[in-house]
């Protein structure tokens, strides 16, 4: 049975009724009360601001309250409404990425410009910016690399990419988004340069390497014999605590399909169309996240990988130590 939600929450209160009043889809309302949220949480972070020395005696306090309330769900709320605008006044739709963004990790625009911009339309392949197709995908020296070429060079050729395909509105907002916000650091730095790498810095730093990471999973095996195909250079999660609280990420095969379908739709959509992910030869994890497909290949644990593969509709029957050796051979580099 699917365990992951599909039902938004209902309007309760005078608020909520007022929120939905401003969106565009009254399904999203979980993401302007989690705005409300977040924006209460910044008070914290600005109150970093006031502390002397004291502050690191804060700082684990303030990341252990960012890391497991707030910041899974923020960054899934913004890809979401990346998609899908969330408000029907355009000016509101600039809270998450500006107002909200920088407090979780996210520098104004350069979400959008990499993921709406360019990682939907190159799908993974070779002009893909965050490609796995080159790297052997349970080496750890490869996701270094992978990592690292991201977090020097990676800003750079995003710029580079829209001015290559002359996007230049795209171009625009990543270099005003990322410039206004590393002037801010500075400034801020003058001002507490302990509270500014707490609040601002380490969280950015932080959520660079948990995208690469995320991406990473997403995007770890694929197909040689055709890696356009969505179902076979993504991978689908499901039933798992991160989709209750993330807004059923774990289905990337299909939102590599059917970028726009609401969050809520796609058990359902799943769930009708599992012979054809089983035609396809696609994989699907049950009980577990991105991030621990991630950590799995790194520590090399194929069989802790096989064992929670989902049993699909006219998909080959494979004994373990089968699906183990069909794991493996989607993890070889693919060069173009």
């Amino acid at each position: 049975m699917n365990t992951d939600s599909t039902l938004a929450r209902p309007a309760r209160s005078a608020l909520d009724r007022w929120l939905v009043g401003l969106l565009n889809d009254p399904r999203d309302l979980e993401f302007a009360r989690l705005s409300l949220s977040c924006l209460a949480f910044q008070v914290l972070a600005i109150g970093l601001f006031f502390l002397d020395e004291r502050v690191w005696m804060a700082a684990p306090f303030y990341w252990a309250a960012w890391g497991f309330g707030l910041v899974d769900r923020f960054i899934l709320m913004l890809h979401c409404t990346s998609h899908r605008a969330l408000y029907r006044d355009r000016r509101l739709n600039q809270i998450i990425p500006w107002l909200i963004g920088p407090f979780f990790g996210q520098t104004p625009e350069s979400y959008f410009a990499h993921h709406m911009g360019m990682h939907h339309p190159e799908n993974n392949l070779v002009d893909d910016l965050s490609t796995t197709l080159p790297y052997q995908r349970d080496s750890v020296r490869g996701w270094l690399h992978y990592f690292f070429s991201f977090l020097f060079v990676g800003l750079p050729l995003l710029a580079h990419y829209h001015r290559r395909k002359e996007n230049r509105k795209l171009l625009q907002r990543l270099l005003v988004g990322e410039g206004a916000f590393w002037l801010t650091i500075a400034l801020l730095c003058v001002v507490n340069w302990q509270a500014t790498l707490i609040v601002f810095v380490v969280p950015v730093l932080t959520i660079r390497m948990l995208m690469m990471a995320g991406n990473w999973g997403q995007h770890a095996f694929v197909g040689a014999a055709d890696p356009a195909n969505p179902y076979l250079n993504s991978i689908t999660c499901i039933n798992s605590r991160y989709n209750r609280r993330c807004f059923n990420d774990g289905y990337h095969i299909l939102h590599h399909i059917k970028p726009r379908t609401h969050y809520t739709e796609y058990p359902a959509e799943f769930e009708a169309n599992r012979a054809e992910y089983g035609r396809q030869d696609a994989i699907v994890f049950e009980g577990i996240d991105f991030f621990q497909v991630w950590l799995y290949l790194m520590l090399g644990r194929y069989t802790w990988l096989a064992r929670r593969m989902v049993r699909l509709p006219e998909a080959p029957n494979r004994s373990e130590g089968e699906a183990v050796a069909f794991l493996k051979s989607r993890l070889n580099p693919i060069v173009a």
